[in-house]
């Protein structure tokens, strides 16, 4: 019988607190015939990239089919970029990567790229990637997030998660998220398989209050076998554990692991 068994209130909050509307509702950003964003009602205004002092506007003021919204002019990639750094300059952008994620249409065909600094104020939709690993016995190997993180800190989180940046595929970002959050290659993860793909949408829980999360993740699991001990390169993790299941089902009713590790574990059937 599933640990988590009787506990079908919990199980239902966590799963509507990742996918919430957000606060008020947003305007949306547009590129061509495309819907690539939403945001906050005022919230571009207070940049200086509209109108520009000087060259072709790459934002504009828009209505369409009844809605107010604002249009990117241009090719998209420079466009965004141009909105990034306005934003960065007026202090409205998260923590700055030089980190190109991809900007995708309905049917996931990528449109352009986008600094990941401004992907949740602009209610761009993100792609990630997580890694469950088990061991023989059945406990199972987790990651406690570094308290210097912008994002969550010293939540406990899954084996390795990642944003999936637009230079690599699914594949490659999952190699080289293990290596550097678990310090795992490939070889390592025995077993290897996909778990799930799900999809989270909610308002930005890290004080960004105009921001809002879209974002698509794809998880896989594996085993690492007795002696395989993870051991973090980047500097994110406070500590890995190797937990029971018991304890990981203590720590998830306690609220102590991340909204996107919680979803994974339940859905592991703890």
């Amino acid at each position: 019988m599933s640990l988590l068994a009787g506990h079908g209130d919990w199980l239902a909050a966590l799963r509507a607190g990742a996918d919430q509307p957000p606060r008020r509702p947003r305007l949306p950003l547009w590129w061509q015939d495309h819907a690539i964003g939403t945001v906050e009602p005022g919230f571009l205004d207070q940049i200086g990239l509209y109108p520009p002092s000087n060259g072709p506007e790459a934002l504009q003021k828009a209505e369409r089919n009844g809605l107010s919204g604002w249009l990117l002019q241009g090719d998209l990639t420079a466009s965004l970029g141009q909105l990034a750094l306005a934003l960065r300059a007026a202090g409205l952008a998260h923590t700055w990567r030089d980190e190109q994620l991809g900007v995708h249409d309905g049917q996931g065909r990528m449109l352009g790229t986008v600094e990941r600094a401004v992907v949740r104020v602009l209610g761009i939709s993100t792609h990630a990637v997580h890694l469950m690993a088990t061991a023989p016995h059945g406990g199972h190997w987790l990651q406690q997030r570094a308290f210097n993180k912008p994002n969550d800190p010293g939540l406990w989180d899954t084996l390795m998660g990642g944003m999936v940046p637009a230079s690599d595929s699914l594949a490659q970002a999952l190699e080289r998220e293990t290596w550097e959050e678990a310090g795992l290659r490939p070889a390592q993860l025995d077993g290897l398989v996909h778990g799930g793909r799900f999809l989270t949408r909610r308002p930005a829980g890290d004080g960004q209050e105009a921001g809002y999360v879209v974002e698509f993740i794809d998880w896989f699991r594996c085993e690492l076998a007795e002696g395989v001990v993870p051991s973090n390169q980047d500097g994110e993790v406070q500590e890995f554990r190797l937990m029971a299941p018991a304890e990981v089902v203590q720590r998830l009713l306690a609220g102590q692991f991340t909204t996107e590790a919680a979803l994974i574990l339940a859905d592991c059937g703890l």
